[in-house]
């Protein structure tokens, strides 16, 4: 586990929490107390500029590059009136640099497995096993192997 990863972990620690906060900070890393990260989460280049809103959930195993945002598409609203709710990127999803992931209105689902290509803007929820690309973001293909989605009929 690399450093910054350990520090995006520690960051809720009840005496060290602060200076874990800053520490990030030095990174150029911002991770809210609030997001909820589940485990094995690897992050790639020391995740220089990455920022991740407070209501972001991060499943097991999911890999963000340097540069990542994860937010609200309407910033200029008070949090308290904002219609987006949450953003949810499942198992095993990839965030490439610079990526960039904002949720209008209600809960936007990054698909387990979906990879979001570089300095793609996506605005909208993706299916499991999908590469995203482009900016808006659009879907240009299917991932192989085990995040591919199953065959109608085919036995799971």
């Amino acid at each position: 586990m690399s450093l910054v990863t350990s520090l995006v972990y520690r960051r809720r620690h009840r005496l060290l929490g602060r200076l874990v906060q800053e520490a990030l900070a030095l990174y150029g890393m911002e991770v809210p107390a609030a997001c909820e990260i589940g485990p094995g989460l690897t992050v790639f280049h020391r995740g220089f500029g990455t920022v991740l809103h407070p209501y972001t959930t991060l499943g097991a195993n999911v890999t963000l590059y340097n540069g990542v945002t994860i937010g609200r598409a309407d910033p200029w609203v008070p949090q308290e009136e904002s219609a987006m709710r949450r953003v949810v990127v499942e198992d095993g999803a990839v965030l490439c640099a610079g990526a960039k992931v904002v949720c209008k209105e209600g809960v936007l689902t990054v698909g387990a497995g979906t990879v979001v290509g570089a300095n793609a803007v996506l605005t909208r929820s993706t299916g499991p096993g999908e590469i995203w690309a482009g900016v808006p973001a659009r879907r240009v293909g299917l991932r192989q192997g085990a995040w591919a989605p199953a065959a109608p009929g085919a036995p799971a």
